[in-house]
């Protein structure tokens, strides 16, 4: 593959800053461990510390950790196959 047929990270930032503006609880998950799927919203977490711990409602596997330090955050979202976001047009 020629190394122009990609875009480096950059170009990510306006597209991802369009859906990271929303509410992402309205996002609609599927779960990685048994395919269930639902509203982020529906999750069960728990924390605050030392993060914040989602779990699916049907396996309880962790769908996704939020983690805050005093200028990072971390979000691993390894336990979702995919996340669907409503954006506006």
């Amino acid at each position: 593959m020629d190394q122009l047929d990609y875009q480096d990270g950059n170009a990510l930032a306006g597209p991802l800053s369009e859906i990271f503006t929303l509410d992402v609880t309205t996002a609609r998950g599927t779960c990685a461990g048994c395919g269930r799927r639902g509203a982020l919203a529906e999750l069960r977490v728990y924390g605050p510390e030392p993060g914040l711990v989602a779990r699916c409602p049907g396996c309880e596997e962790v769908v996704l950790t939020l983690v805050r330090g005093p200028k990072d955050a971390w979000l691993d979202l390894r336990g979702s196959v995919s996340l669907r976001i409503p954006i506006a047009e």
